[in-house]
């Protein structure tokens, strides 16, 4: 059982910038791949960035170029920066960790990943 609680969201203006914050506690930090996925209201969760134990890093391509997945193994904190905010980027982001697994799933699949948080809302306006 992993907890992970995210925070930082908030309203922001098209074209901004965001930072959120995910900090884990219950299992080893080091040894957990973290993602970020986003959910729209009536809309399925959509993989947004994955960054492997391996240091890989994964985008989907409605973010690369603008959103930036990183980690801080001392304070079991992964961030998302989020750069030229669109509109379109508005939904509850949630943090998702997840250890070694033999299944089908890949890393863009929300089923590799048993612990989630409770989402932060981000908001951009136009």
């Amino acid at each position: 059982q992993v907890q992970l609680v995210e925070s930082g969201g908030g309203l922001v203006q098209a074209g901004g910038s965001r930072g959120l914050a995910c900090a884990a506690s219950g299992r080893t930090f080091t040894i957990l791949d973290m993602a970020w996925f986003r959910q729209a209201p009536g809309k399925d969760r959509e993989f947004v960035a994955c960054l492997r134990t391996g240091g890989s890093t994964y985008y989907a391509d409605s973010v690369k170029g603008r959103f930036t997945i990183s980690r801080d193994n001392a304070k079991n904190t992964v961030y998302l920066q989020m750069n030229g905010l669109k509109p379109g980027d508005t939904a509850v982001y949630y943090c998702a960790a997840s250890t070694f697994n033999s299944g089908i799933y890949t890393y863009s699949s929300p089923q590799f990943y048993p612990d989630w948080g409770q989402g932060t809302q981000v908001t951009v306006s136009s």
